[in-house]
């Protein structure tokens, strides 16, 4: 009697390893997945990365925040490295006149990089795979339905936009105001308000563009009979 008792919690014990086995390796393929579509976006020409000759516009930001809002904040998080390492990648192999910001082996005259560098491009891209992820979080809290929201998969898809806009500029006005004013031939006085109309002019419609695409991403994806059947697992309740 003790016997069976002994084989069926040893089977018991063996299916919960295979059912954390399958799941670990699902989650595993999911984050490759994700990888795989930033890369292609990153090192695709006018794809990921759209060259404004003083800077580069971005929509890579959009397959972290899905990822965020499908995987929970940790694989955002880890997406969103991918994300910065992505930049640093480009900002080294092929500069723009301000590239010294987000990688220290660029320089141009005097000015070059530093940790600084490092910090910016890192930094603000992996909160684009936690802080959209609580957005949403919030929202759903207060939100009547239990089904998908669009107004938090919006504010979702803005948040995490901005938070990468508004924290890479004004990390640039830390780090590097007076070689980011020479490199765009503006004065240190006035470079603040030159950062202001770069966040207007780029990051703005990054955050329009952000906020339309996460909703009718996430929308289809964050259904949950489709969540279930693709695998993944998040904990909005629903």
């Amino acid at each position: 009697m003790n016997n069976l008792k002994t084989d069926r919690q040893q089977a018991g014990g063996n299916a919960q390893t295979q059912a954390g086995s399958r799941i670990s390796t699902m989650s595993m393929v999911q984050v490759a997945i994700f990888g795989a579509i930033i890369c292609i976006m990153a090192f695709t020409p006018f794809l990921g990365y759209i060259p404004l000759g003083f800077t580069r516009a971005t929509i890579i930001h959009v397959p972290v925040i899905i990822a965020s809002l499908l995987m929970g904040p940790k694989k955002g998080a880890a997406l969103g490295f991918l994300f910065g390492l992505t930049s640093f990648i480009n900002n080294t192999m092929n500069p723009t006149p301000t590239s010294f910001v987000f990688t220290p082996f660029y320089s141009i005259g005097d000015v070059s990089g530093g940790i600084g560098s490092v910090i910016i491009c890192f930094i603000p891209r992996i909160l684009v795979g936690v802080v959209p992820f609580f957005v949403y979080k919030l929202v759903k809290r207060f939100a009547k339905k239990s089904s998908v929201s669009g107004i938090g998969l919006i504010l979702a898809g803005v948040s995490g936009a901005l938070v990468n806009t508004l924290l890479v500029m004004n990390l640039i006005f830390v780090f590097f105001r007076e070689a980011y004013a020479a490199a765009n031939d503006v004065a240190v006085s006035a470079v603040y308000g030159f950062i202001l109309t770069v966040i207007g002019i780029n990051g703005v419609p990054e955050a329009i563009v952000a906020g339309i695409l996460t909703l009718c991403i996430g929308k289809v994806l964050l259904k949950k009979n489709i969540r279930e059947r693709l695998g993944f697992r998040n904990d909005f309740g629903y």
